[in-house]
């Protein structure tokens, strides 16, 4: 078992200081809060992750829409304007 790089034998020392430094009866009351603000920082990131994913599929929908009402049914085939440059500087040698 390794925990944020920290294994079994590390962890059961941490928590034999945390029982001396707080107690048996704060114990699992401080258990309990660290529990609940790691998983309200996981619901977080969670959100921030679908929130980020829903943005970019926006952004994506609105660059394919502008190429598609600019003239150009599909962007992907679009060659950038560096290749055209060579392949024309090319052609006139």
């Amino acid at each position: 078992m390794n925990v944020f790089g920290i294994g079994l034998p590390e962890m059961a020392v941490i928590a034999i200081i945390a029982l001396l430094v707080f107690g048996p009866k704060k114990l699992p009351e401080i258990g309990r809060s660290l529990g609940k603000t790691l998983r309200s920082f996981q619901d977080a990131s969670k959100e921030f992750e679908t929130e980020f994913k829903r943005e970019a599929k926006k952004i994506e929908e609105s660059v394919q829409m502008n190429a598609q009402l600019e003239g150009h049914p599909n962007e992907k085939e679009k060659v950038p304007s560096e290749v055209k440059n060579t392949n024309t500087s090319s052609e006139e040698a």
